[in-house]
């Protein structure tokens, strides 16, 4: 196990709010023990001497390994030693002050080589530095007692157990506190850089959804501009389309010699009338209401309502039938299905020249569809160019997950076939 370095007694010395101050703590202490110590018990120069000598020793050690070499303290090796040589020249110092002197001050200096001990990088190392440090702590506590071997060594033995317990108990107290503030530093930094990730992710995600917003709003202008352009043909095309052709029988009745006033006023009517639809189903649309032929009616009343209509139009008679089982299906796939048959009656009355129209509403287990056919000139749909009509007819089918085909040949007549799903809810009433 080691410790974590961020919490070495050099940086945090650095980081403490007097640093001049902590960084001169083991100096000043030195400096006070010795000015109590020496003074007062040297009996001649020399021991004196010797314990000056030994003080300015620790002094310069310090200074020269960690003041004035800061680097070496995050160098394993350089600690190490640093460590060991402190250690022997306190112990040194406190064992000539135990001996010589009989005092204890310079015990006072093995905090010093407690709280240095904690730079080691284990564990263990530090545990036994403090080992060590209590031994130091032990001699200089006994030095002055006086009394049998047994007696003195029985106090060396009281006190160095007190002293193991208390420095070794506070080293892995603060080992620990160091490891659960390192996991804590850690855990703030991972926290941190998810933080990050979670920013960068909800920019990334704005980014996408403004984005989205922007493609949403283009597909509703143009599925909306498509939707109206559908309408337009389906109501107003188409019912522009029956007016001039209304328009055109109702001239040509005028022309005849003699002239048929009966017929110039019936094709008139049924202009008057094709503009009066027209104008409803148009504003209809803008409104996004269900076409009038389906209001207060099912699917195949409404095709018998525009197939009778677009019949008495145009002279060719058009029949509606219903297989099945009858039943409700979606508003919108009704309206799709109307807006198909009038789009395939329309190109009937223009292309076809048929004579006869039929139109099949079949209700199924899971679909309905709707067949148109004709028994007019046909076409190849492989050849011919589809107009608008058949493509609004695709898009609004497909867009209900149904489909459109189209079988023609020149001769045979055509056939226009738009089939549906039902929903299952409305499958089950």
């Amino acid at each position: 196990m080691t410790a974590d370095p961020r919490f070495r007694l050099g940086q945090w010395q650095q980081r403490a709010p007097w640093p001049t101050v902590t960084a001169c703590l083991p100096y000043a202490l030195l400096a006070v023990v010795a000015a109590i110590a020496l003074p007062w018990r040297t009996a001649h120069g020399a021991t004196l001497l010797v314990g000056l000598t030994l003080c300015a020793l620790a002094a310069a050690w310090m200074l020269f390994m960690w003041r004035l070499h800061p680097a070496w303290r995050t160098r394993v090796p350089h600690v190490v030693v640093f460590v060991i040589g402190l250690y022997l020249i306190i112990g040194t110092l406190v064992l000539w002050e135990a001996k010589v002197l009989g005092s204890g001050w310079f015990g006072f200096m093995a905090a010093v080589c407690f709280a240095y001990t904690r730079m080691l990088p284990r564990l263990s190392w530090q545990l036994a530095g403090s080992g060590a440090a209590t031994f130091i702590a032990a001699c200089s506590q006994t030095a002055g007692v006086n009394g049998s071997l047994l007696y003195h060594v029985s106090v060396f033995v009281v006190a160095l157990s007190v002293d193991v317990l208390l420095y070794l108990s506070l080293m892995w107290l603060l080992w620990q506190h160091e490891q659960q503030t390192a996991a804590n530093r850690r855990a703030l930094d991972e926290l941190s850089a998810a933080n990050r990730r979670l920013e960068a992710t909800i920019e990334e995600n704005e980014s996408l959804h403004q984005q989205l917003v922007a493609r949403a709003r283009e597909a509703g202008v143009r599925d909306e501009r498509q939707r109206m352009a559908r309408e337009i043909h389906d109501t107003l095309a188409q019912g522009l389309t029956g007016i001039v052709t209304q328009l055109q029988a109702a001239e040509r009745a005028t022309d005849r010699t003699p002239a048929d006033p009966a017929g110039w006023r019936r094709h008139v009517a049924a202009a008057t009338r094709l503009a009066r639809d027209s104008l409803t189903e148009a504003r209809r649309s803008v409104d996004a209401l269900r076409p009038e032929p389906l209001e207060g009616c099912r699917l195949g009343e409404a095709l018998a309502g525009v197939a009778e209509r677009w019949s008495v139009l145009n002279g060719i008679p058009a029949q509606v039938t219903t297989t099945g089982r009858v039943r409700s299906i979606d508003p919108e796939a009704e309206f799709a299905l109307l807006r198909a048959a009038q789009e395939a009656l329309a190109n009937v009355a223009r292309h076809a020249h048929a004579t006869r129209v039929g139109l099949t509403i079949s209700y199924m287990e899971n679909e309905v569809a709707l067949d148109v056919r004709d028994d007019g000139v046909g076409f190849d749909p492989a050849a011919s160019g589809h107009g608008f009509g058949l493509v609004a007819m695709r898009q609004r089918i497909a867009g209900l997950s149904g489909r459109v085909q189209v079988e023609s040949e020149p001769g045979g007549g055509t056939a226009v076939s738009a089939c549906l799903p039902i929903a299952a809810d409305l499958v089950r009433s």
